[in-house]
């Protein structure tokens, strides 16, 4: 693959109607609130999955394998899922998998207290990983399709830039508050709730999302014109395949410190709070990350990623130093700092690299990523937790960082023939 590969879908300046001036005008106003709110209950299944078989079977251990099994139905799926909707369009593929998904969610609701064996259990928790809608990598497919399909060429750098910075901080705030609103379902209703809220969420604005207007920008409508994709190789290169280990990374540094954090707080007598507690990362996290729009262009990408992780692997040493919930409490915020930039960071070089016709592809082996790691992190760190005790378990988000830094350096050689 090039060095100046570019998105998928970019086209000449001609174009049918007048340029957009900015992607508020392009997308549509709405497109924004529908397409966050999408986004929750992707958010809250791995969580909630933890949440719901830790308090109805009481033990942490089968918590952890079956936020595993959503992560390896979301690895199986996820990106087939991100192919179809590269071949077919979003819209199909977002509406059958939203009512797929809600369905599978009431399932683990019932599930989880009824009478059948654990497997039944990760069985379950596979088909909500498998039918999981990936709203967030369609939504960033949509948005560099919009840039590049309406908006005017001399903008559209700056712009695509400010939008990968949004969407990113609209996931650290979603998977930072999502464990919140688990949290606090679970406190106040029961730990059932939820899993029927993420269902009832799913259903309306995963709807919503798939019927946006919008859904049809990505659609390859035209049945006469040759589908132009490159080859699927091309989404096994070493300069994708990083972008791919280095969110995998992230995703195992998220799961490690909820799961370790999820046994700090029992350790402290206050399970149910460890959702609440997590959201302290998510506030520098979701304000570095819209930050990294004004960021100087001296700061390129390529050494962001490398300055971030290092933040983080500070970071994640005060979380393995903390004893008691005030040291938490910091140690959290301080690694806030070092996720969102990170995220922003690995999106900024997928859209660089995406393959010709390979967007949403690509997009949602990135999103995919984080959800996988997250939920094979929360039953090896779980499994850690019971078997070797809290202060063992709360080095794991430390290896996951070095894991982000180590990816940081290998891009560092893979991006010195990237454009500025």
């Amino acid at each position: 693959m090039s060095d100046t590969a570019q998105p998928a879908s970019a086209p000449s300046d001609a174009s049918p109607t007048a340029p957009a001036t900015t992607l508020i005008r392009a997308a549509g106003l709405a497109y924004f609130p529908v397409a966050f709110l999408a986004r929750l209950p992707f958010a809250m299944n791995v969580v909630g999955v933890l949440t719901l078989v830790v308090a109805a079977r009481d033990s942490l251990t089968l918590g952890g394998l079956t936020s595993a099994a959503v992560g390896l139905g979301t690895a199986l799926i996820g990106p087939l899922l991100g192919a179809a909707a590269d071949r077919y369009g979003q819209r199909p593929v977002l509406l059958a998998a939203g009512i797929g998904n809600s369905l599978a969610l009431l399932l683990m609701a019932w599930v989880a207290f009824a009478p059948v064996a654990d497997p039944w259990v990760l069985a379950v928790a596979v088909l909500v990983g498998a039918t999981a809608p990936q709203v967030s990598p369609m939504s960033r497919s949509r948005l560099v399709s919009i840039i590049d399909r309406r908006m005017a060429r001399s903008r559209r750098a700056k712009t695509l830039s400010a939008t990968l910075a949004y969407e990113s901080s609209a996931d650290e705030i979603v998977f930072v508050f999502g464990p919140v609103l688990v949290g606090l379902l679970a406190t106040t209703l029961s730990p059932a709730a939820p899993m029927i809220g993420a269902a009832i969420l799913t259903l309306v604005f995963v709807g919503a999302f798939a019927l946006h207007p919008s859904g049809r920008t990505s659609a390859h409508v035209d049945v006469n014109a040759p589908l132009v994709q490159a080859p699927v190789s091309e989404l096994f290169h070493p300069r994708v395949l990083v972008l791919v280990a280095g969110v995998l990374g992230i995703g195992f540094f998220f799961g490690s410190t909820l799961t370790s954090l999820t046994s700090f707080m029992v350790d402290a007598g206050n399970k149910e709070a460890a959702g609440l507690l997590y959201g302290v990362m998510g506030v520098g996290s979701a304000i570095l990350a819209l930050a990294v729009a004004v960021f100087p262009a001296r700061f390129t990408p390529r050494y962001r990623w490398l300055v971030f992780a290092i933040i983080l692997v500070g970071g994640a040493v005060l979380i393995a130093s903390a004893r008691t919930v005030e040291q938490m409490v910091w140690a959290l915020a301080i690694t806030g700092i070092g996720i969102g930039p990170l995220i922003v960071t690995v999106y900024t070089f997928a859209a660089m690299r995406t393959p010709v016709g390979r967007s949403a592809t690509l997009m949602t082996m990135v999103g995919s990523g984080v959800i996988v790691g997250q939920s094979s992190s929360s039953a090896i760190v779980g499994v850690l937790a019971d078997e070797q005790g809290t202060a063992l378990a709360q080095w794991s988000p430390f290896v996951a960082a070095v894991l982000v830094l180590l990816c940081a350096l290998v891009n560092l050689v893979l991006s010195r023939g990237d454009r500025r």
